[in-house]
């Protein structure tokens, strides 16, 4: 292929979409790295400080949708301090300048003030696409000036006020084109003839994530005016009970045969839950990760008919008996991840035993992703009062392709070596409050040989550990 005018090859090159399979490509000759540079219109850049902006520019010329991560995993639960930094602005002004094709940006947990989305709305004329997630810095103002030129707004994981409820509001009569809104985490009222009104005269959407303000009232009739929904959060989920109106939810709920993705539950009747069973079965993914209102009770009700779901996020205040609920039946599951309750006002804190994190390895053999977030340092089996060691050891042996996986809670040197010995394709390691000494670390960096991110927090690792073997960090 290298005598093939460059015109082709990039032509050849708009077929590769993962972004592993481009950066090979570019590395088999000068006249593919030039191809693929020319033609390269995704780019992901997982670490904030690892590129210059100016960098970026140069290597690719034409990047239409950008993908930015800023600060680490643990800021999402504020164990990061303030000034770390993250910020977005020298991106947005660099590429002002450079970019004016740019049309989908997308940030994770940076720092995005008022005049950079402003920025963003008056310099990109074909901009479509921004979603921000765990991002802070922003107002509803900044988020309105950006809003009328989307196909897509996602904001998730950060409170916006909007007491004035305007935000819908800034959405121009002639859009018809949205296929994506969220504004699930939107703080006030929202005019709910706005949002009426935008869903009716946006046939293409296809995913609505709505914040606690919308009632079940609104909901069903949102439902029957955007019957292929494949993405829903349902906001809260609360009310006075009437069968009347939940007669109505029902039947709108299971003209949705296309959801396949369900979160929200801010806040739970469960005398309502019912009416949602009728999709549960098609579903793929489920978030209860703020969900209080979801017991063990309810957790099984409606796990029980969850039989496809693959990814799933939920609270740990469901502790053993729900992890086991979930464990007989969801067996296509790939992706668990188990979040701290008093983090959203719960009382209990995580009640984890060696038990449930066996079951869970047994269950869920096809797993990638798992992480299990306990704040409070060395918390044990809360049963035994042993270390979670043969629980993490378990679901490293047994989930063969695990890529990714999250520690916290007591452990020893252990757990780690079980790491090193089992965990084979691991490519994500995070630890939080948890480890022995050391040589914890040094097992880990020394055996995990496709090892490409490591977060570490509050745990024992002294510079012995993590000055070792530095040259396993270029490749990370």
């Amino acid at each position: 292929m290298s005598d093939f005018p460059e015109e082709v090859l990039e032509l050849v090159f708009h077929f590769f979409t993962s972004h592993k399979d481009r950066n090979v490509v570019s590395l088999v000759c000068k006249s593919w790295f030039r191809a693929e540079r020319w033609s390269r219109e995704r780019v992901f850049i997982g670490n904030y400080y690892s590129i210059t902006p100016e960098r970026l520019i140069t290597r690719f010329p034409r990047v239409k949708a950008l993908t930015l991560k800023g600060k680490p995993y643990f800021a999402d639960f504020n164990l990061v301090p303030h000034v770390w930094g993250g910020f977005v602005s020298p991106w947005i002004e660099v590429m002002a300048k450079s970019y004016p094709g740019l049309e989908e940006l997308r940030l994770k947990r940076m720092v995005v003030f008022d005049h950079i989305l402003e920025l963003l709305s008056h310099s990109f004329p074909n901009f479509k696409s921004i979603v921000l997630v765990s991002c802070e810095g922003f107002t509803a103002d900044g988020v309105a000036a950006i809003a009328a030129n989307c196909m897509e707004l996602d904001l998730q994981e950060f409170e916006v006020e909007d007491q004035r409820g305007q935000l819908l509001r800034f959405f121009p009569h002639t859009c018809t084109s949205l296929v994506s809104l969220n504004f699930a985490c939107l703080k006030g009222e929202v005019d709910l003839g706005a949002l009426e009104r935008l869903v009716a005269r946006c046939p293409n959407l296809r995913s609505l994530k709505l914040n606690r303000s919308v009632p079940l009232e609104m909901l069903q009739r949102i439902l029957t005016l955007a019957p292929h929904l494949v993405d829903l959060g349902t906001g809260s989920f609360i009310g006075k009970f009437k069968c009347e109106t939940y007669e109505k939810l029902s039947k709108a709920v299971f003209e949705c045969k296309s959801v396949r993705s369900l979160s929200g539950f801010l806040e739970v009747a469960p005398a309502w839950l019912p009416a949602m069973y009728s999709i549960c079965s098609n579903l793929t993914s489920l978030n209860l990760s703020n969900s209080l209102g979801i017991g063990v009770m309810e957790l099984n009700a409606i796990v029980f008919r969850c039989n496809k779901l693959q990814r799933l996020w939920i609270l740990d205040c469901i502790r053993d008996e729900g992890l086991q609920v979930v464990a007989f039946n969801c067996k296509e599951l790939q992706e668990l991840r188990v979040f701290p309750s008093f983090l959203y006002g719960g009382e209990n804190a995580c009640q984890m035993t060696n038990a449930a994190l066996v079951a869970v390895a047994e269950n869920f053999p096809n797993i990638v992703r798992f992480r299990l977030c306990i704040l409070e340092p060395k918390k044990p089996d809360h049963v035994t009062l042993k270390p979670l060691d043969e629980g993490f050891g378990v679901i490293v042996q047994s989930c063969k392709g695990l890529r990714r996986l999250s520690l916290s809670g007591l452990l020893t040197n252990m757990a780690f070596i079980y790491i090193v010995k089992y965990g084979e394709q691991l490519e994500m390691i995070s630890v939080a409050f948890a480890g022995e000494s050391d040589m914890g670390m040094l097992y880990v960096l020394n055996g995990c040989k496709k090892l490409k991110k490591l977060e570490i927090r509050d745990s024992p690792f002294g510079n012995t550990a993590l000055l070792t073997n530095m040259g396993k960090y270029e490749a990370m």
